[in-house]
């Protein structure tokens, strides 16, 4: 595999004697040769009473003079033993600046006109054409770059009105209180209505005022890595496309409606933007195992999230899954009040076959848990299907709080901090980023 190194950093490990003035000796030295320290940690010797170990990593390299004079000075001073100089840490590769998500934007698991055989729009020729056409300009954009505005058939703003003013009343009824309160402002200052579809460069920049997020165009599905790779520099990325005319009310994949009216006014939250940006960070260079489970908690949270009402008590969504599904929000939203009422099954209303693929049969009511990210992180999902699990919280900040808390758990060979000033990701130790090959769609 190709090893690319993300940063000049050198990682070290050494015991000192538990002496008055040994960890002040130790510490500067460095000082002395004018070495940045980006990482310290100690603890006790395992099985010894007179040392402790000490682990630091700290910018330089073994070719860097300073480095070599720093680790001369350690070896005989007499106060360390055991020194061991640390391979740089592998890890599968990830984003470090803004710039690098081009190249992650690209790596689609399928994209324009390369539509599976049940999909509406399969066997429309035009459809097919101006999917190809979107996609072209999502895989041309540059980070930085202003997101080309899209020229709308009338036939496209036409399916976009009729989801509009659908969800809408059904919104009204069942979404968050912090979606309700954005969206008027969206009206206002993103051109958010039934007559035409905002443009995703607008959105960006009023996400970007309010809570630093912003959105890229993307031309189809990324792989569960590379999606939440993104989330760690505030950025979400946005199909353009929308579903078939043909069938306005259901889309097998994400379309513009799935992420303007679902996502895009969540993003302007900052308590939701803020749990939204931890769960991409944890992302950076984790193992494929924790991947599947930050995105079953990306899944259960960003998608599709409940809330509980503070003053009626009443479920209310937050997830975009939710907020864009003309099924599902008022399943889900309704199956605690349906469970009280004795009843065992959801009966869709006639709208059902409009909004999903199946026959007009009823569903089994779903289980409901008060959110555990540990839980939650270890459950599986179906992608096309109602959920048959949902996790609710009573408020956004105890989401943030607990996610914090389960990243920063997690068992992580480096930790990262996001520069919003310079696009960058700051690494507090040395590690080689491995290629990395996508694998599961998200």
């Amino acid at each position: 595999n190709l090893v690319r190194c993300v940063s000049s950093r050198v990682s070290l490990v050494t015991e000192i004697s538990d002496t008055p003035g040994s960890l002040h000796y130790f510490l500067s030295t460095f000082g002395k040769f004018d070495v940045n320290l980006t990482h310290i940690e100690s603890k006790p010797t395992p099985k010894e009473t007179t040392t402790f170990q000490i682990y630091v990593d700290f910018e330089g390299s073994l070719q860097d003079p300073k480095t070599n004079s720093v680790l001369n000075e350690l070896k005989t001073g007499g106060k360390c033993v055991n020194m061991l100089v640390l391979d740089d840490k592998s890890v599968p590769w990830f984003p470090r600046e803004i710039s690098d998500l081009d190249f992650v934007a690209n790596r689609t698991l399928d994209a324009g006109s390369d539509l599976q055989s049940d999909h509406p729009g399969f066997s429309d020729p035009v459809y097919r054409a101006r999917r190809t056409e979107l996609a072209k300009l999502a895989q041309n954009y540059k980070a930085g770059h202003v997101i080309p505005r899209v020229d709308y058939t009338e036939e496209e703003i036409k399916t976009w009105g009729y989801v509009y003013d659908y969800m809408k009343k059904l919104q009204k009824q069942y979404a968050c209180s912090e979606y309700l309160n954005i969206i008027p402002l969206m009206e206002k200052h993103c051109g958010y209505g039934n007559d035409k579809i905002p443009q995703v460069q607008d959105i960006s920049a009023f996400l970007k005022d309010r809570t630093g997020f912003m959105l890229r165009p993307v031309a189809g599905l990324l792989s569960s890595r590379d999606f939440l790779n993104g989330l760690a520099f505030k950025i979400f990325f946005s199909t353009q496309y929308i579903r078939h005319s043909s069938k306005p009310l259901y889309t097998p994949e994400p379309d513009i409606c799935h992420e303007l009216l679902g996502h895009a006014p969540m993003f302007a939250d900052q308590e939701f933007a803020d749990f939204s940006q931890e769960i991409g960070l944890a992302s950076l260079g984790a193992s494929d195992e924790e991947i599947t489970k930050l995105a079953a908690l990306y899944w259960f949270t960003v998608e599709f999230g409940m809330l509980r009402d503070p003053v009626t008590k009443e479920l209310k969504a937050y997830g975009a899954g939710l907020l864009s599904s003309c099924g599902e929000l008022e399943y889900s939203c309704t199956s605690e009040f349906r469970k009280a009422a004795g009843m065992n099954e959801h009966k869709p209303g006639s709208k059902f076959n409009e909004c999903w693929e199946a026959d007009c049969a009823e569903v089994p009511l779903a289980e409901l848990y008060q959110f555990d990210p540990n839980m939650a992180a270890c459950t599986t999902f179906p992608i096309t299907h109602y959920q048959p699990k949902y996790f609710i919280a009573d408020n956004l900040n105890e989401v943030k709080i607990k996610l914090r808390k389960y990243c920063s758990d997690m068992p992580r060979p480096f930790h990262v901090r996001y520069n919003s000033d310079s696009g960058h990701v700051w690494v507090d130790r040395a590690v080689k980023r491995k290629d990395h090959i996508a694998a599961s769609a998200y």
